[in-house]
């Protein structure tokens, strides 16, 4: 079913812990309630099929419904925590 109103598309990105998926959707104002856009069930459907297959690498699938990109490790530091005397100390 489709819900009445003004239809918008957006991109949309979809991270997992290796790759970040970004589709276009279709957003839709509801004439009821126009404060706020929001999504149909089957964009919700697609959204969370979009993130299973990236969760099971079916990059090819991926590939055909959006962009993907591949999530590089970011440089780590650990945390530190400043004492009165203004010197870091680990956390």
């Amino acid at each position: 079913m489709q819900i009445a109103g003004e239809r918008l598309k957006r991109t949309r990105l979809i991270q997992t812990d290796e790759y970040v998926i970004a589709v276009e959707v279709e957003m839709v104002i509801p004439q009821d309630d126009p404060s706020e856009p929001c999504y149909e069930a089957e964009t919700v459907k697609f959204l969370k099929e979009v993130k299973e297959r990236a969760e099971r690498k079916e990059i090819s699938w991926l590939q055909k419904h959006g962009k993907v990109y591949a999530a590089v490790g970011a440089a780590w530091e650990s945390p530190t925590n400043i004492d009165l005397a203004g010197r870091s100390t680990p956390a």
